[in-house]
């Protein structure tokens, strides 16, 4: 299928027809992850893998820990 890029704003936008969302499982609001190979001259749009709620929270919680004991731990790691 051949789709025409846009402009919005200062930026471009290609749409995706409602067929290819199905295809891919994603719905209007979704985050997709957009690569572009310059030497095969192509886009890929992918699903963005987010992480569930409890991994949020557990990233989180370690993020804090580790800045919080910081200078312990790089003691630690020195020895």
């Amino acid at each position: 299928m051949i789709q025409k890029v846009l402009r919005v704003g200062t930026s471009a936008a290609v749409t995706i027809p409602k067929e290819s969302l199905l295809e891919l499982g994603l719905k209007i609001g979704d985050r997709v992850k957009v690569s572009v190979d310059a030497d095969d001259v192509s886009v890929v749009i992918r699903p963005a893998l987010e992480m569930s709620k409890n991994l949020q929270k557990t990233a989180s919680i370690t993020s804090e820990f580790i800045n919080k004991y910081r200078k312990d731990l790089e003691a630690l790691a020195d020895k």
